[in-house]
């Protein structure tokens, strides 16, 4: 899954607008708006308050998988 799919996913679970997750994010309506449209994607300070809104890691936000080394 892309990021930008799971962040849909994960608003449409908890039922909520794109203005909530942006204001809960601490972002502008219109930048969160690009990145669950995957227009954009979002610097370390949204990805950090993305993450923290729905008390997941910033990898799960991501959808990264480390690789196993060797």
């Amino acid at each position: 899954m892309k990021f930008h799919e799971n962040l849909l996913r994960l608003r449409a679970e908890h039922k909520l607008t794109q203005q909530q997750v942006a204001d809960g994010a601490g972002l502008s309506l219109r930048g969160y708006q690009n990145y669950e449209r995957g227009l954009r994607e979002p610097g370390l300070s949204a990805l950090v308050g993305l993450a923290d809104f729905y008390g997941l890691s910033v990898d799960a936000l991501i959808c990264h998988e480390p690789k196993p080394r060797g």
